[in-house]
């Protein structure tokens, strides 16, 4: 179990006080859904709903690229398959 969960209302993380999902949950999600990725970005839009409602301050863009934009991103220190 991760110590790296969400904070509500304010989603920061509860392991190391940055936003959420940190770079060291999304290196765990990354792994746990390993063979899944459409999962894990419909896992990921239900807290992306939940943490519109709680910011309604936060741009739409910027809630999607934090929650699930960088699941379609291949993982750093990973090339993609044309070489960048």
């Amino acid at each position: 179990m991760t110590t790296h969960g969400p904070v509500l209302p304010i989603w920061s993380c509860g392991g190391c006080d940055l936003p959420w999902p940190c770079p060291t949950r999304r290196r765990e999600l990354r792994a746990e859904y390993a063979d899944a990725p459409v999962s894990l970005a419909l896992y990921l839009g239900g807290y992306l709903v939940q943490a519109a409602e709680d910011m309604p301050w936060a741009s739409a863009g910027a809630l999607h690229r934090r929650f699930i934009g960088w699941t379609r991103q291949p993982p750093e220190g990973r090339k993609t398959s044309d070489g960048t």
